[in-house]
């Protein structure tokens, strides 16, 4: 499963660099290569299009992953490139951008928006099967997430607009409801879809920012 982004737009990213003249670009190997927005093909381009808007680009730098660099690491890669630098352009996710913050208190440019988790369905195509929703129930549905496979998001089988096993307001995607029916009777356990699967409550939940989580038990960071 990958982190899938996309990359923003020339003028956002020009936005945000417009007090700045030295540039370093810093790719990630994992996910945003895979994706095309963030490998060694990506950073080229991104060096290319900072130059044409009159920026200088100190040096570019792809490390292996920018969610889980070292810091040492990266300043041994970046070299005289990153001390010539006013701004970080990083093309990586936001978990790789904020990393990135911590190693240096120069300014850190997202090139990149994150999107969702995903897989690879084809060259360049990726489709979402996570939301992170923090409340599993993938052992009752025979593995397929209806949190982002329905494209209503409901817990206890289909509306009443699935027609021949396709969405009604999906734009072309199968019913996620079907696809959980068939594959629980292809495995003979039709009785799980008996099983009612209660509204996430959200309330008293910790709120986005407030996770933290401590040998697999769920904690506050406040």
């Amino acid at each position: 499963m990958k982190v899938i982004t996309r990359r923003k737009s020339r003028d956002e990213i020009l936005s945000m660099l417009e007090d700045y003249a030295r540039i370093i670009i810093v790719g990630c190997g994992t996910c945003p290569t895979v994706c095309r927005t963030g490998g060694l093909p990506e950073t080229q381009d991104m060096e290319a299009a900072l130059a044409a808007a009159g920026k200088l680009v100190t040096g570019r730098v792809v490390v292996n992953a920018a969610c889980d660099a070292s810091r040492a690491l990266f300043i041994s890669q970046a070299g005289q490139s990153l001390e010539d630098a006013q701004a970080i352009v990083v093309m990586a996710c936001g978990l790789g951008v904020q990393s990135m913050a911590r190693f240096d208190l120069r300014p850190v440019v997202p090139a990149l928006d994150s999107m969702f988790f995903g897989i690879e369905t084809g060259p360049g195509a990726f489709e979402e099967i996570c939301s992170q929703c923090g409340a599993c129930i993938l052992g009752f549905t025979g593995g397929i997430c209806p949190v982002t496979s329905c494209h209503k998001g409901l817990l206890n089988g289909p509306c009443g607009g699935t027609n021949e096993g396709m969405c009604e307001v999906g734009n072309g995607r199968p019913c996620a409801w079907t696809l959980i029916y068939e594959r629980l009777e292809k495995a003979g356990r039709l009785d799980l879809m008996k099983r009612y699967q209660p509204p996430a409550g959200r309330t008293g939940r910790l709120q986005p920012g407030m996770w933290k989580l401590t040998g697999g038990k769920e904690g506050s960071t406040s």
